[in-house]
């Protein structure tokens, strides 16, 4: 997804387009990697100083539910990133160090369930956890 996608996608469900909202994406669209509340409260805080943390969850919470974003919990937090768009099944390995995320095409789902009978499934997230090659334990200090 890009940020006019993600903008289409807002105006297309009714919700206001403001200039917070357009920087939220902004953020978003340049990092490949999952970011905190926190992280994107102090990326709009130059633009935006009297922005709250409510405020920005509450936008997250909205672009999570519209799908302009993902989230995943991790270490006790709520992070997100820009949702990768389009329909292909995928999930993804994601680096407990800086957060940046690769996308892996197969499904374990289908080697360990296959298609379970009686029983429909509309979703499920499977997500590794690791260190990507430039935050290897040996690199980290």
């Amino acid at each position: 997804m890009n940020l006019h996608q993600a903008l289409n996608r807002l105006k297309s469900k009714g919700y206001k387009y403001t200039g917070k909202r357009e920087k939220l994406v902004q953020i978003f669209t340049g990092e490949d990697r999952y970011l905190t509340a926190k992280e994107v409260l102090e990326q709009m805080q130059g633009e935006y100083p009297g922005l709250s943390v409510d405020t920005v969850y509450r936008n997250l919470s909205l672009f999570e539910k519209l799908g302009i974003v993902e989230g995943t919990e991790w270490e006790g937090e709520r992070r997100y990133r820009l949702h990768c768009g389009g329909d292909h099944h995928h999930h993804h390995l994601i680096c407990k160090e800086c957060g940046r995320t690769r996308r892996i095409n197969v499904c374990p789902m289908d080697a360990i369930l296959g298609e379970p009978k009686d029983f429909m499934i509309t979703d499920h997230k499977f997500e590794i956890f690791g260190y990507c090659q430039r935050c290897e334990p040996e690199n980290i200090g």
